[in-house]
């Protein structure tokens, strides 16, 4: 707990200071048995069990003051600072919670749900996500063995594996499940697919003794719950951000005079905007200059017998659609620049994987996709240790890599190495 307020000034004694570290202890030890039985409990219970720590412990000392002749208003002070320190400590907690969804909300988005039985409970708590979007859940269907014909039961829990990648799954809610063979099976899976599971129990009527949220007056017991790295995807949005605006300020000059140069080498606009596959396959649009003919993409299906890569990936080299400017700006990679916007937007990342066009994104097997539970980016790991590898899986690998082993330290490195590689002009 907070200190008391009276110890918060220079000029107390140290008696009061004393007094004040021994409030502040026992108002901790009147709650420790409660704080062991409910660490994870709903916040109305946690409130409830922080008041009455605070209250036996301002009881128990001020009634020992008060017995060694401690003033009346001394003891209203104790009393005081008791409701100082239990509005002080709900307050960090209330900032800390909300701080932690705001910051899961900003780096990750709503959360796509899948419940795990479709009869009443089931419904009931998909209804209330629906008519609630403040949760940020967003149900995109049932798996039921027994209900496969009903409506919005995408198939049998057999298919949680490819339903979720496919999906893009960030939780599983299981609805009041009867086969326990079946629910081990289901939290196994989930939990190998890191994956959040959520149990729904029936209560037949009763209140939860324990309780972890409640949707509705449906109480949710977390059964596993992966952690997520808040503050390190906070820092690494805002690292997105004031690159981008800064280097998008920076090189105003470039940016005008490139677009200028690249409507007088060619037909056509000088930015291209065209569909990619994004955080969970949502399409959005990525912008960069023109580097090839105002045709190019129709031009495409006439040379794919020549693309140089393997899997679904198109790359050729000496591609006879690329412009004379487009050849030095691509050498530099000056193309991607206008990509910086998409950064500002919270499309793209300044380090991921890079977007692919959704027709390439259309032949992803399931073990591709786990490459999108992140931002994509405007460099990558594959781009600075392996450009010109022709495999599409051997990049595939260092993009899984990369989400897996991802800190910021490894960010900066991947930034450093990249401008290295613009600045030997090594772009292709």
């Amino acid at each position: 707990m907070l200190l008391s307020g009276f110890a918060r000034t220079a000029s107390i004694s140290p008696a009061l200071v004393g007094i004040a570290l021994l409030h502040g202890s026992l108002i901790r030890l009147s709650g420790y048995p409660q704080r062991l039985a409910v660490d994870h409990a709903g916040s109305r219970r946690r409130i409830r069990n922080d008041a009455v720590a605070v209250l036996r412990g301002t009881l128990l000392l001020s009634a020992t003051l008060q017995f060694h002749g401690l003033p009346a208003a001394g003891v209203a002070t104790v009393w005081a600072a008791g409701i100082l320190n239990f509005a002080l400590w709900s307050a960090w907690q209330w900032g800390e919670r909300a701080g932690n969804r705001r910051g899961l909300l900003a780096t990750c988005g709503p959360r796509n749900v899948l419940i795990v039985g479709a009869g009443q409970l089931g419904r009931r708590i998909a209804d209330h996500i629906g008519n609630h979007p403040e949760l940020d859940r967003s149900v995109c269907g049932f798996l039921d063995d027994s209900r496969l014909s009903a409506k919005d039961v995408l198939g049998p829990t057999r298919n949680l594996a490819e339903l979720a990648r496919t999906g893009f799954i960030d939780e599983v809610i299981l609805a009041a499940p009867q086969d326990r063979e079946v629910t081990a099976r289901v939290l196994h899976q989930a939990r190998r697919l890191r994956l959040d599971v959520k149990l729904a129990p029936d209560l037949f009527g009763c209140d939860a003794a324990l309780e972890v949220e409640n949707v509705g007056a449906i109480p949710l017991i977390s059964l596993h719950e992966e952690q997520l790295p808040v503050v390190s995807l906070l820092l690494k949005r805002s690292l997105d951000v004031v690159v981008a605006a800064s280097a998008l300020v920076l090189t105003a000059p470039v940016l005008t005079a490139l677009a200028f140069l690249v409507k007088l080498d060619s037909p056509g606009p000088a930015l291209y905007a065209a569909p990619r596959a994004g955080r969970k396959g949502r399409p959005f649009r990525c912008y960069k200059f023109r580097t090839m003919v105002r045709n190019a993409d129709d031009l495409k299906q006439t040379l794919l017998r020549r693309n140089e890569r393997q899997g679904p990936f198109f790359k050729i080299t000496a591609d006879p659609r690329v412009t004379r400017l487009g050849r030095f700006v691509r050498r530099y990679s000056l193309d991607e620049l206008p990509q910086l916007f998409n950064v500002l937007k919270g499309e793209m990342s300044l380090v991921g994987p890079r977007p692919h066009p959704m027709d390439d994104f259309s032949a992803y097997a399931i073990d591709h996709l786990p490459r999108l539970d992140v931002r994509p980016g405007m460099t990558g790991l594959w781009q600075v240790t392996a450009r010109r590898d022709p495999s599409f899986q051997a990049g595939m690998n260092l993009d899984l890599e990369y989400i897996n082993r991802w800190s910021l330290a490894m960010d900066l490195r991947i930034l450093l190495k990249t401008a290295g590689a613009v600045l030997r002009g090594s772009g292709e």
